[in-house]
């Protein structure tokens, strides 16, 4: 077999696949669920953008702005607010909030602003310069606070009118196992997660990713959930990491349920004493699935397992999507839309955790479900496999109307038994795409390409509209019925969060280039 051939599937006509009920326990509780209630901010201005993905269901769609396909050519840049932090991914890898006349976000060293909307101007700033933070990251805001890491291991709160400091909670202190996710705001409660790394040092053996539950009022840990299971690192613990959550939840706020992607196991693809993941096998619960948590005790109601064996690091990471009554099987489903770097996207039954169904989108070689490589006596043979390391998915999908937006990446990355090599990751030469999918099937509604362009800007829903951003700063936006382009707008700098919308302006944070910063577009 000639492995450098390059074999591509490229999704994009319609087709997909209907999965088969696999990998889902349903668990019992012994209590009812808690519906819970919203912090007064998130319904005071649920117009602006006050949640990283607009709402709980965490859709990413907004129908009170002015922006529409009549008046988005007449977008204009209204003000740019440059910061000084740098970082390895980037320095704002993450989603401003706008509630009212402001905008809150924190940057990749851990500082805090507040800025005037309309004017760009600062009203308030909190300074850590911590160092060590990868990304995802954001604030959250309720109950006149707003919430955000200090540092790989701390949350703090901040008071929202002049940015002191109320109070730090120190939630784990292990060092194999960090901070890394954009937090979510509930029922008096602070949502976050740790991932099985912090600055440099990923997938160590003994990091295992954790979600918690802070009360707003002093931090204190009301509840944390071990996304992996029986907190026994499978075979040889001593080698082996994963888990954790990179985006916020979803929260169906009508039963009180949390939906959680959580991410990888580790060594990935294997070590020389366990090649292909053989330190961890086939038993890799919770790694790779969608969860279903009770938010008032963090209680597991449900798992949804897509992949068993991971040796791609091939996380379920993307924020999952919550749709009511949809129609999928010739029945009526509440669902939540999932999706992850192995370039897939799942539609998983809200109440059973049953997969409806699942389709692959972008690039694919046919060597991407391997769960074995072959083991090569040259180290330095390789194969390439599509999607890459990154993915696939990477960032926050959207959902409007019966339909799916995501976001994806076209890129390589050459794998062998026990190694990678991501010099070969080509960020600014590589693909990206932005795919509409229709709800009850997956079958593929329109697709746009970008060559070059990476997408990682996620997808957002603007009334008709949909926008996204790439690495090299190409902001688009597209009808979202027929994926017509009707808006295009060079940034100063690349992309790799996702923008905030309120009234007549867009905010994108642009994480790369000379002067990282947040820019506001606006109609003239």
């Amino acid at each position: 077999m000639n492995f450098n051939k390059k074999l591509i599937a490229i999704i994009g006509a319609g087709i997909f696949v209907v999965a088969v009920y696999a990998g889902c326990v349903t668990q019992t509780t012994p209590t009812p669920y808690s519906r819970g209630s919203p912090p007064p901010e998130i319904v005071q201005y649920a117009a602006d953008w006050p949640l990283p993905n607009h709402d709980y269901a965490n859709t990413r769609e907004t129908k009170t702005s002015t922006i529409n396909s009549g008046n988005v050519n007449r977008l204009q840049k209204a003000w740019m607010y440059t910061i000084s932090a740098t970082g390895a991914f980037g320095a704002l890898p993450t989603i401003p909030l706008i509630l009212g006349n402001t905008v809150y976000f924190h940057d990749i060293n851990a500082n805090a602003y507040a800025v005037d909307l309309t004017t760009g101007t600062t009203k308030w700033m909190t300074i850590y310069n911590s160092t060590g933070l990868e990304g995802p990251f954001g604030v959250a805001v309720g109950y006149g606070k707003l919430f955000m890491q200090k540092d790989n291991f701390e949350m703090i709160a901040l008071n929202l009118t002049n940015g002191d400091e109320l109070w730090s909670s120190r939630i784990n202190n292990i060092s194999s196992s960090g901070i890394d996710i954009q937090p979510q705001v509930y029922d008096g409660m602070v949502y976050t997660s740790t991932v099985p790394g912090t600055g440099d040092i990923f997938y160590a053996g003994g990091g295992m990713g954790m979600l918690y539950a802070l009360d707003e009022s002093d931090g204190s840990i009301k509840w944390s959930f071990n996304t992996i299971k029986d907190g026994e690192l499978w075979g040889h613990p001593e080698v082996n990491s994963g888990g954790g959550a990179w985006y916020t939840p979803s929260v169906d706020t009508k039963t009180g349920i949390m939906f959680w992607g959580i991410g990888n196991p580790a060594p990935f693809p294997g070590t020389a004493a366990y090649p292909n993941g053989a330190s961890f096998g086939y038993n890799t619960l919770y790694t790779d699935c969608s969860l279903a948590i009770n938010h008032s005790n963090g209680q597991l109601v449900w798992y949804q397992q897509v992949l068993q064996h991971d040796i791609q690091d091939h996380d379920l990471q993307i924020a999952e999507i919550l749709v009511n009554n949809v129609t999928a099987s010739g029945k009526t489903h509440d669902v939540v839309i999932a999706s992850g770097k192995m370039g897939k996207v799942y539609s998983i039954d809200r109440a059973t955790g049953n997969l409806l169904w699942a389709v692959p989108v972008g690039e694919h070689t046919p060597n991407d479900q391997w769960d074995q490589f072959p083991t090569v006596t040259n180290k330095s043979e390789f194969l390439q496999v599509q999607p890459s390391v990154i993915g696939g998915v990477e960032t926050p999908m959207a959902y409007s109307d019966g339909i799916i937006y995501v976001p994806i990446e076209d890129l390589v990355t050459p794998w062998n038994s026990t190694a990678l090599d991501f010099s070969h990751l080509n960020f600014t030469g590589g693909k990206g795409e932005l795919v509409a999918l229709d709800v009850r099937s997956g079958n593929t509604v329109w697709a746009q390409y970008f060559n070059p362009g990476v997408n990682v800007g996620g997808a957002t829903v603007v009334n008709d509209l949909v926008f996204t951003a790439t690495f090299n700063g190409k902001i688009y936006a597209f009808n979202k019925k027929t994926g017509e382009k009707l808006f295009e707008y060079q940034a100063p700098g690349g992309i790799n969060g996702q923008p905030a919308v309120a009234g007549n302006t867009i905010i994108f944070p642009i994480s790369l280039g000379a002067q990282p910063g947040l820019l506001a577009l606006r109609i003239s």
